[in-house]
């Protein structure tokens, strides 16, 4: 079986909020990577002060085909695990084969699968502005504390704020929404699927992901659905993420397909 897991943070966070998970599974053996997306990698601190002009160029298309990339330079598949458009980006990397198994956690809105409503109302103040296309927007502390991570006491929400939160280009929500990528539902080559949600994520609605666990359902490798009581969006950070992270690796060891090295060697050349 693999021992290799890749690690795909969502908007507004970057690979920083990865590090309890990532240290987690290395302490079992895994081999654990966790990408930024492109323009990303640095200190949130230094993103929010200087984001880099490319980022408002950058969507689903372009962060999609990059975890791609590194997939494919790997000896063998890994457990992918996304968080919010993490999640769909592990949806995205499994239609086209890549991985042993995959877990998306708080999955963002997937294309073919109606928004809900708490969705819809996260996402209005990209919307609302209809330059975001091609913009870097920055979160608001406000919204942080009422939304993104409404779980996190008043009196840490600052601190949380300053350690985690990086902009995120407009692009990516409009890719949700304009001339999105489509998966293959009833796909026969998809790896194992697992979808997690929180009871009261304000970001990503439980009822969504139950929809998109319905779709997911059409294919016939496994696929599950798991939702944490009073967890919010902020669920990889909150108190007791060390019940997620170890329910969706045990799942993912599971469940993973195991691929001869010399089959693992040709994904990874092609």
């Amino acid at each position: 079986m693999t021992k290799t897991i890749m690690l795909i943070h969502g908007a507004w966070l970057n690979s920083k909020s990865w590090e309890g998970f990532a240290e987690r599974y290395r302490t079992r053996g895994y081999a654990v990577l966790a990408p930024d997306w492109p323009f990303d990698d640095r200190d949130p601190a230094a993103l929010r002060r200087s984001p880099r002009p490319e980022l408002a160029r950058t969507g689903q298309r372009e962060i999609i085909d990059h975890y791609e990339g590194l997939i494919r330079a790997l000896p063998e598949k890994p457990i992918l695990i996304g968080h919010s458009m993490g999640g769909v980006a592990v949806q995205h990397l499994l239609d086209r084969g890549l991985g042993a198994a995959g877990v998306a956690i708080n999955t963002a809105p997937t294309p073919g699968v109606a928004l809900g409503p708490h969705a819809i109302w996260s996402a209005l103040p990209v919307f609302i502005d209809p330059f975001s296309w091609r913009k870097v927007k920055t979160m608001s502390r406000r919204y942080f504390q009422r939304r993104f991570a409404q779980t996190v006491p008043a009196a840490k929400a600052d601190v949380l704020y300053d350690r985690y939160i990086v902009p995120t280009p407009g692009k990516v929500y409009w890719d949700g929404v304009v001339n999105t990528l489509k998966i293959r539902w009833d796909n026969p080559a998809r790896p194992p699927l697992l979808l997690i949600a929180g009871e009261i994520d304000l970001i990503a609605d439980a009822s969504m992901i139950r929809k998109i666990f319905r779709k997911q359902s059409a294919a016939p490798s496994a696929t599950e659905y798991k939702e944490f009581e009073g967890r919010s969006h902020w669920t990889c950070l909150d108190p007791g993420w060390e019940q997620v992270a170890d329910f969706a690796l045990e799942w993912a060891e599971a469940h993973a397909r195991s691929e001869p090295a010399e089959l693992s060697r040709a994904a990874a050349a092609a």
